[in-house]
């Protein structure tokens, strides 16, 4: 009996120890909802799942406790965007005579409803004629418009067509082969290399308009900044090669201030101190980060000039490995 009590209370402990750690660790925010007071009841049944079972008939409260009303579903019912323009088409009847007298009716009412139509995307190949216009009395009186400006100068793509391939991989996620795929079934015809070639030419007109945004938003006395992994091809290995994609931001909405929401991210091929290092060399004031080690690194090296301010998800962890470790009552509350 008592090998069997100890097996039970050795599995009992395993499984309130990752039970708490699914929780309170690293990826709490996505595996587990917090229980309150920090898994301070018992749990009967470790075997149903993290969530506890519900509750019996005779626990069930009185009143329903009060919680965040619910959002109002964003439905269009009755009534679409008054921003869109409206194209009118009119129905009248086949005959405009009265059926008893045949004389001539005239309108009493209608009735309006409104479809929501799309006209799909054409495309069209657009000609640009310059006219030259010569003097009859002279050899020199030759007239001739300019040439409009392109973004590819002597390319075959306009700065529209252009505009849409980088707005449609950005921002909609849609590859660059799978927009060759739809060109090619209007009868268009390219390499991906192409599109491409479109999208480096356009980083290249907009990376001075990139420069000054995250000069802007580094300007700011109080900055957000965070790193994540981002696997990159490294043809040479057969493999990738993990890099990393720094986030500047700034945002004062939550409390009215003046900055407005602005974000900024730059590629670098590491996480070091030496790589948020080069980012942040004219920056001074509040930094917002969590608890990687570089950030302190970067703090001592300017002199007292920022100031970091951590976030509380990351500074919860660190009472949790002192409870682990130690079993404090202080970390616990």
């Amino acid at each position: 009996m008592v090998l069997a009590l100890d097996a039970e209370n050795e599995k009992l402990r395993v499984a309130m120890q990752t039970l708490k750690e699914m929780i309170f660790g690293k990826r709490s925010e996505r595996l587990a909802a917090i229980v309150a007071e920090q898994l301070a009841v018992e749990l009967d049944d470790l075997a149903t799942g993290v969530i506890p079972p519900a509750p019996a008939n005779d626990d069930v409260p009185a009143t329903k406790p009060a919680g965040k009303p619910r959002k109002k579903a964003r439905r269009n019912i009755g009534a679409l965007p008054k921003h869109l323009p409206r194209c009118e088409q009119v129905l009248e009847p086949d005959a405009t005579a009265c059926p008893c007298c045949q004389g001539v009716l005239h309108p009493i009412g209608e009735d309006v409803s409104e479809v929501l139509d799309v006209i799909p995307a054409i495309l069209r190949v657009l000609r640009t004629i310059r006219p030259k216009y010569g003097c009859r009395g002279c050899t020199d009186g030759v007239v001739q418009a300019k040439v409009l400006p392109r973004l590819i100068e002597g390319g075959m793509a306009s700065t529209a067509l252009v505009t849409h391939v980088v707005v449609s991989k950005f921002a909609w996620y849609l590859p660059l082969y799978r927009q060759v795929q739809i060109l090619a079934g209007q009868g268009i015809h390219l390499d991906r290399a192409t599109l491409a070639g479109w999208v480096k030419r356009a980083a290249w007109w907009l990376k001075s308009l990139y420069e000054l945004q995250l000069r802007t938003i580094q300007a700011s006395p109080r900055l957000f900044c965070d790193e994540t992994p981002m696997p990159v091809l490294d043809p040479g290995r057969h493999r990738t090669r993990t890099c990393q994609f720094w986030a500047h931001a700034m945002d004062d909405r939550p409390w009215d201030g003046p900055s407005p929401p602005a974000v900024a991210y730059v590629f670098t091929d590491g996480r070091g101190t030496e790589e948020i290092a080069r980012q942040l060399t004219s920056f001074s004031g509040i930094l917002q980060v969590d608890g990687y080690a570089a950030y302190k690194a970067l703090a001592r090296g300017h002199g007292g000039a920022i100031q970091l301010a951590f976030c509380l998800a990351h500074a919860r962890r660190k009472f949790v490995e002192v409870y682990k470790t130690m079993q404090s009552p202080f970390a616990h509350v």
